[in-house]
């Protein structure tokens, strides 16, 4: 999958009746501008209201997720954004005549035709991502439902189901990438069990319900009054119930159809979180409940570590330089060359990493008892990790070197010890101009920023001896 945001070549719409509402409804998906993200727009409201798709305006999670904002709200939304998250978007503006999406079918099956009619087009902008780092949990010690999500390259999605019921047990469904979503997942609609429905009924719920839309698993006796009461609500000369337990005769798209749309949900209820994922769910006993404060837990996850500004870096990567590479580049010798290996170069950017041991030459008498990194060695490494960015783009660097003329706003914010690993980014402020650098540095350790300058420097050709 590309890294670069995506949205909609051209608008495209679909209508039908909204599920728990009943009434008839246009969605009109739109393309959207960069870092949009997904926004539901009230076209039936004075002033076209925005509703944002922000875990943060979730405000009930019975039989669907409704979101609010000033008083807006968007019922059963899961549905069109599992879609949008399965066809890879990261911005629309999904615009409604009415409350709720269309229920279509009971599954996430036609917004995705819709998007894939209507095209899809990279932007220019780089995609985030809130990558799972540890192992993250939620659990609902009332109902026993569990969301945990580890690391993995990919997000994937696996949810366990247990109805307790002898007509519909325990089910299974996996989604190894995402990419597979719309092959995998995308046709599970939703489902109810008699029991629920008859409630759901005499609740006024479900107004747009149709034998063709829900999955109706009879898990107790259908009784004459409950009989009637269905063919009333579904328009129906007569209710059947067919062998496999399923009211009237609508044929599964899937044996563990279920479980599979509970997994359309878990995605639906997460991309409400506001940036994509990269990590592995595993969702015991998922609903829309445990989805949104498990997606809730997400976002402010993702708002810290935006507060904290630390890119994603790994490590592991075979490096641009090793030290071999770097001593070519660079005069510094030990012990004061302080940098290991270049992870990134760009012509406007460098990652360099430093392993930090006991060992070190300037533990001898910095604080020998309480070793810490010296702060001036810390902006020195910055400076050597710039001046690689800059030796880097001449043919003989072996015959320059860089020389500090201005640092400025610096600030140390952690202390660095032994066994700890700084990362150093740099990246240009302005291009470079007759030999003079401007460069904005920050070291991080883990998730934290240790220190951060902003650093200029002059090229200068050696001497000849």
């Amino acid at each position: 999958m590309s890294d670069m945001q995506k949205t909609l070549k051209e608008e495209v719409s679909l209508s039908g009746k909204g599920l728990h509402t009943g009434k008839e409804v246009t969605l009109t998906i739109k393309p959207a501008k960069e870092n949009t993200g997904f926004v539901f727009v009230r076209t039936d409201l004075e002033g076209h209201p925005h509703v944002e798709a922000d875990v943060n305006h979730v405000t009930t999670t019975d039989r669907g997720t409704t979101l609010e904002k000033l008083g807006v709200r968007i019922h059963t939304c899961e549905h069109v954004l599992a879609a949008l998250v399965g066809c890879d978007i990261d911005n629309a503006v999904l615009e409604m005549n009415s409350a709720e999406p269309p229920i279509m079918d009971g599954s996430s099956k036609f917004f995705v035709e819709a998007i894939e009619n209507a095209g899809i087009e990279e932007q220019g902008t780089a995609r985030e991502y809130l990558v799972i780092k540890e192992v993250i949990s939620y659990v609902d010690s009332a109902t026993g439902s569990e969301i945990t999500m580890i690391p993995s390259d990919n997000y994937e999605v696996t949810t366990m189901v247990d109805f307790g019921t002898k007509v519909l047990g325990t089910q299974n469904a996996t989604l190894k990438d995402i990419s597979d979503f719309k092959e995998e997942i995308a046709s599970s609609r939703t489902f109810s069990f008699l029991h629920e429905l008859e409630m759901l009924l005499d609740a006024g719920l479900i107004k747009g319900g149709d034998i063709s839309n829900a999955i109706v698993y009879v898990d107790k006796e259908l009784t004459s009054d409950t009989a009637e009461k269905l063919k009333k609500a579904f328009n129906k000369d007569d209710i059947a119930i067919r062998p496999n337990g399923i009211l009237d005769n609508l044929t599964l798209n899937h044996p563990n159809e279920a479980a599979r749309h509970k997994l359309l949900d878990v995605i639906g209820d997460l991309a409400l979180v506001g940036v994509k994922l990269k990590g592995k769910v595993i969702a015991n006993k998922p609903g829309h409940f445990v989805n949104t404060q498990f997606a809730k837990k997400l976002n402010r996850q993702w708002k810290l570590q935006r507060k904290k500004n630390v890119p994603d870096f790994d490590i592991h990567k075979p490096p641009v330089f090793d030290i071999n590479g770097i001593m070519k580049l660079m005069p510094h010798r030990y012990p004061f060359l302080l940098i290991d290996k270049v992870l990134e170069l760009s012509d406007t950017h460098v990652v360099g990493l430093k392993n930090v041991t006991f060992n070190e030459h300037f533990f001898v008498g910095h604080f020998p008892k309480e070793p810490v990194m010296p702060g001036v060695l810390q902006v020195e490494a910055l400076a050597q990790t710039g001046g690689i960015l800059v030796l880097a783009s001449v043919p003989d660097p072996e015959n320059y070197s860089t020389y500090f003329i201005k640092i400025d706003k610096v600030k140390f914010k952690k202390k660095v010890i032994p066994g700890d690993t700084i990362i150093f980014k740099i990246d240009l402020i302005s291009p470079i101009r007759r030999g003079i650098v401007h460069m904005q540095g920050f070291g991080y350790v883990g998730d934290s920023i240790v220190v951060e300058a902003e650093l200029m420097a002059q090229v200068a050709k050696n001497t000849p001896t």
